[in-house]
């Protein structure tokens, strides 16, 4: 059996920071969202159907694997809120590891759009991520989206029974990895470096 924990919220909040450090601590893979992302677009283009497609599909099998070799995963993801496809999506992640004997967890960051717009240009974002190359473009896309669409639950929303809300906006990400471990009593994994983070 499979764990996942999904850490969510808005662009720049610093899921993939919070994720590092839960892999870290706790020994679990680690997939992000731009690992799917960067591969998809270096090979098919920027947002084409074909890139579309091939993330879409990258990610599915991950997911398969994770659970057929019972591998605890980490993933950061984007959710638009408003939309119940979004919801059926993650819902079925979850059925995916629960109904093997798995865990789920679900780890919602928010900050405040000053901090991200921080966040966003840091070194190591950039060096991780290299389609935010363009700060000027993806600065303006994250504000754009944060207007557009709703990238946090509401307060009294909750979608899973393991669904934990946090406001990262004064917290270093191995604060929020800590109180996250604390809140679910996560033990960690007894694993080799290479075999969670091999090449990292």
């Amino acid at each position: 059996m499979a764990n996942l924990i999904i850490v969510c919220g808005p662009q720049a909040v610093g899921k993939m920071t919070v994720a590092e450090s839960l892999r870290d601590k706790l020994k679990y893979n680690l997939m992000i969202n731009h690992d799917s992302i960067e591969v998809s677009d270096r090979i098919f283009g920027f947002a084409t159907p074909a890139q579309k497609e091939f993330n879409k599909k990258f990610r599915e099998e991950a997911f398969q694997i994770a659970v057929k070799h019972n591998v605890d995963l980490i993933f950061t993801y984007v959710c638009t809120f408003e939309l119940q496809e979004e919801k059926d999506y993650l819902k079925n992640l979850e059925q995916q590891f629960l109904s093997t004997g798995g865990n789920f967890y679900f780890i919602e960051l928010s900050a405040d759009l000053s901090v991200r717009l921080e966040r966003n240009v840091t070194p190591h974002r950039i060096e991780r991520k290299p389609s935010k190359k363009d700060i000027e473009w993806s600065s303006k896309t994250l504000v754009e989206d944060t207007k557009k669409h709703r990238l946090n639950s509401n307060p009294d929303e909750i979608w899973f029974d393991n669904h934990f809300k946090i406001d990262n906006s004064n917290l270093s990400p191995d604060e929020v990895a800590d109180i996250v471990i604390k809140k679910f009593n996560l033990k960690a994994n007894e694993k080799e470096e290479k075999e969670y983070r091999f090449g990292v």
